[in-house]
This record gives structure tokens, sequence and C-alpha cells, in this order.
């Protein structure tokens, strides 16, 4: 085995033109991680904005983008248990997941389920895990309860919109096309609302509110979720594609019992994620597997096509996820 791999670096801040294929050294295990040979590797919007100059990874991660793969552990760290040379898994990923390999801790890979592909698979680390955290770990969203998802059409919106529908609760979404709408009707939603000609705060009012809004948009968004929520109800963030900065009647807030949270996954502690991970085997993982939720696919691309995978996501005309093919013999 060469002691050099294929990756994709960011060569200077800028668009995806900036991305290039490049070599550099294998990685090698630290203390309870292991390394992967990438089968596949998820594309996602903080790739783009880590390539932008907007997004830096956390301290110790690799500068490498890709925070999502699927392929099979070619390398133990001191301290692993519960995983073998040769076990076939997807991993959430500090960063490098644009490479032919990446090492990530033990603790965040999960075991491909049934009946999914490892190019599957590697599309359901970073939604799944930003999906429970928000929703309902930090959300508490529960089952009857209305559920207002932004985006339903992007890899977070697909997935929430299917696992919240799966567990009992009624889910409401936005998107920008009929097109769009269809399939979010198609995975579980109750109602897509086309933002080009609905307003979605008067369809969640007429619905008595919304108990839970995942917001990505932010910007104008903000104060229009907060006239969206019913009392006592909870918004939560986990970006801003419109901006960060609203003006809020904070008398609202207090008079009505409402709750403005957010996160971010990347930057939380290896065992923050770690008790994710455990949580999606227990909960998701078995949903998975009995084909209540599976990742909706837009495209796929080389591991050399990598501008043109983040030229599709920015033009946001996919439905669902993009995907890296790294290893050519992958399934």
């Amino acid at each position: 085995m060469s002691d050099m791999m294929r990756a994709i670096e960011i060569s200077t801040p800028g668009g995806p033109e900036v991305l290039t294929l490049t070599q550099r050294p294998m990685p090698v295990p630290g203390h309870g991680q292991v390394v992967l040979k990438v089968a596949y590797a998820g594309v996602n919007r903080p790739d783009a904005l880590q390539r932008a100059g907007a997004y830096n990874p956390p301290p110790g991660a690799s500068d490498l983008p890709g925070l999502e793969a699927a392929g099979e552990v070619v390398a133990l760290g001191a301290g692993v248990t519960g995983l073998e040379i040769g076990d076939r898994v997807c991993a959430l990923l500090p960063g490098g997941g644009y490479a032919e390999y990446v090492a990530t801790p033990a603790a965040h890979c999960l075991p491909i389920p049934d009946g999914l592909s490892l190019k599957q698979a590697a599309c359901l680390p970073e939604t799944c895990f930003t999906v429970w955290s928000n929703v309902f770990t930090r959300g508490g969203l529960e089952a009857g309860e209305r559920f207002l998802v932004h985006g339903g059409s992007s890899g977070i919106g697909t997935t929430a919109i299917q696992l919240a529908s799966a567990l009992g609760t009624r889910v409401f979404t936005t998107v920008g096309s009929d097109e769009k709408c269809q399939a979010c009707l198609d995975l579980g939603a109750e109602r897509a609302i086309n933002y080009k000609n609905e307003d979605f705060v008067e369809v969640l009012r007429a619905e008595g509110g919304a108990n839970l809004i995942l917001d990505m948009v932010g910007g104008d968004y903000i104060p229009r979720n907060i006239k969206t929520l019913a009392d006592d109800g909870r918004m939560v963030h986990i970006a801003f594609l419109s901006g960060p900065k609203a003006e809020l009647n904070f008398a609202q807030i207090m008079a009505r019992r409402l709750t403005v949270t957010g996160s971010t996954l990347r930057p939380q502690s290896d065992l923050a994620k770690a008790r994710i991970a455990q949580d999606l085997f227990e909960v998701v993982w078995p949903l998975i597997e009995a084909g209540k939720l599976a990742p909706v696919m837009d495209s796929e691309f080389s591991l050399e096509e990598a501008a043109a995978a983040h030229a599709r996501m920015e033009s946001s005309g996919h439905i669902g996820k993009i995907v890296l093919k790294v290893a050519g013999d992958a399934d």
C-alpha cells in the first residue's frame, strides 16, 4: 500500500473551481480512531462554506473537506473496541472525507444498515446526526406535534421529513418548486408549501401554529418563524442561508413562552457525537432497516469532479443528496 493518497484540497478560498486534486500522506489513526478506505463521500453545505473560507475546521481536524463517508475499516488506533479490520461502516467525520482514506473516531462509525449500499450509507451520517440532535434531542419533537422544516428537498430536509413522519408527527415543509413539493409529499409530508406563491405563516397558523420549526434559512424568515410558532413552540436554527441577523420583538417570546435555540454539529465534542451515534443506532437504524427512512439520492460525481458536485449543490436544483464516488471498485 502506498503511503500517499489522492485527495481534494481547497487551493484558496473561493468558488467550486478552487477544489483541486492533490496527493496527501495517508492518515494515521490516533487513540480511539480508525482509518477508512473511502468508497463514497457525502457532499454537504458546510463543505461549500469551508471552501468559501466561511467555516474553518476545528483544531486538529483535517483541512480537507468532507464530513461523512462510507467505506471499509483498514486500520485501528489504540483503544478501539467494537470494530475490526474489514468492517464496512459509514461515519461522521471531523473533515477529510474528500480523499481515498480518512481517520475518524471509532465511536462515530455506524454499521451499514441492512439493505443499503455503500453509496446510500455515505449519505446518512451528516443528515441523521444533525436531524436527530436538533429535532428530537434539542427540539424535543413528540408524536402528534406540528413540525415545520424549511428546505424540505435538501439532504437535511428529506431526512427530517421521513424521520419525523415515521415517529408520528405532522410534517409541513417549504420548498421552491412544485416538483420539490411533490417529492416532499411522497416522503411523508402532510403539506408542502411552495414559498414562491404561498405564505408558510398563514398555512401553519390556520393549523394552530407549528410546535417546532427547523430553520436553515435565517434572515427575514426569523421573525416570520416567530409568528408561525404555536404557544410554547420551539425554533431550532442549524444554518443561515439568508444571513444570521434579524430584528425581533422579544415580547412575543415572553408572552407565548417560545424557545429559540440552535446548534452546529462539527465543533461539538467527540463524546457528544458518540452519544448521538448511539441514539441513531438504537432508534433510527431500525427504522432504516424497516424501510421507513432512506436517503434520497440526487446525483453522483467522481472524486475528480468535486467542483461540479459543489456547483450542483449551490444551484439548489438538487433534490436529496449528492455524493462523490472515491473508490473505483465501490458498489
